[in-house]
């Protein structure tokens, strides 16, 4: 279903499976985007225009962690986690250009539960602001495709098939302080660890663990 806000009514089991995840893609651009939003472009993006601002790693946490328990997890792990569509500006164009953004979008979005969606021509730098610039041909010249962007997002997609627990675990949140928001996808004996850091500095943080997981940053 194509509902930009909380879809309980929708998904009672007689209407919809799931919906489009747009308070997914809402909390993503205001934390990985921070200081770089475009509030100009942003203001076209429909339904989450009024829910994007710069968040910290504890309100962005907290986001996740209210998105995550506002349906029964089965619509969870169906609900469709994207960062941007074919009716809001892209994602690029939200955080003026800011790649390292869109590839933090990215992990968060393969890594959550849910069922990643990729715009088409974001995964090679694809911009647009409003419609129906957002809406812009694919361009099949292969000279104007961020290789480096494209790679970045099949190593994406790799880790989720490699790991089940990206795909089926359990949700645990471990940090989210200032910059740094860690969090552990964990399913029978596989344990892995997503860390993510929005500042332009390295961070250092000590966690504790029972035994050694699998760190993504």
């Amino acid at each position: 279903g194509e509902i930009w806000h909380e879809a309980g009514r929708w998904l009672q089991g007689d209407q919809f499976d799931a919906v489009m995840n747009y308070l997914f893609t809402a909390a993503s651009l205001s934390f990985f985007g921070g200081s770089h939003l475009n509030m100009d472009v942003i203001s076209a993006a429909g339904g989450i225009k009024d829910r994007v601002r710069n968040v910290n790693a504890y309100d962005f946490a907290n986001e996740i962690d209210r998105i995550l328990n506002l349906y029964p997890t089965d619509i969870t792990f169906a609900q469709l986690n994207l960062v941007d569509s074919h009716d809001m500006p892209r994602f690029l164009s939200c955080v003026n250009g800011n790649k390292d953004a869109l590839k933090l979008a990215y992990l968060l979005m393969f890594t959550l539960p849910g069922a990643p969606c990729i715009y088409y021509g974001d995964e090679i730098g694809v911009d647009g602001r409003h419609d129906p610039e957002c809406r812009k041909s694919f361009p099949w010249d292969e000279n104007k495709w961020d290789k480096d962007l494209l790679e970045y997002t099949k190593a994406c997609i790799s880790l989720r098939k490699e790991h089940v627990s990206l795909r089926r675990g359990e949700y645990k949140r471990i940090h989210a302080e200032g910059d740094v928001m860690v969090f552990a996808r964990l399913h029978k004996n596989e344990n892995v660890t997503v860390a993510f850091n929005v500042s332009n500095e390295e961070k250092t943080i000590e966690l504790a663990f029972s035994k050694k997981p699998r760190v993504l940053f």
